[in-house]
């Protein structure tokens, strides 16, 4: 453990008894939520890889076309 965790969890640990478990049950919800948000990254990653080389064979191929942002 860290110096700067053991901090936060000593100073935790002179707040009243409902402010520790808050903060507790906070960090614990953060934690799973990195968690989740690194797992969907990691599926999104490999799509939007797939996504780039399927535009990069069409620009090749002369099948892309261009944006015409007035026009949308």
């Amino acid at each position: 453990m860290t110096k700067l965790l053991e901090k936060a969890f000593e100073e935790a640990s002179r707040l009243p008894e409902m402010d520790p478990n808050a903060l507790a049950k906070w960090f614990l919800d953060e934690l799973h939520s990195e968690r989740a948000w690194a797992r969907a990254f990691a599926e999104w990653e490999d799509a939007l890889e797939k996504l780039a080389d399927e535009a990069i064979r069409e620009k090749r191929d002369g099948k892309a076309v261009q944006l015409d942002l007035d026009h949308l």
